[in-house]
């Protein structure tokens, strides 16, 4: 396989093997491999728990009897003023 690299994807190589941190740019590519498989598993992690998140707010809204705009604000309301009396 070959790779074509942009001009600034070369500097970007080059500037890190100046630093004398890494021995090659394949030792930069296995790094930037091993990252970016680990970004793609946390994203699809954080996907996965915000869709079991949102199929618990589903099952829970599906069981709780529907609430008006008015009762909730004044609940929240309510709430406020209860945790601002706490605080004095």
């Amino acid at each position: 396989m070959s790779i074509i690299l942009t001009p600034e994807q070369e500097r970007f190589i080059q500037a890190k093997l100046q630093t004398g941190k890494y021995r090659n740019a394949q030792e930069l590519l296995e790094i930037a491999f091993r990252l970016l498989d680990k970004y793609e598993h946390a994203d699809t992690e954080w996907i996965n728990s915000v869709r079991t998140k949102i199929d618990a707010a589903i099952t829970t809204s599906e069981q709780t009897p529907p609430i008006d705009g008015k009762t909730l604000v004044n609940q929240i309301l309510e709430h406020f003023q209860q945790v601002r009396e706490a605080q004095e």
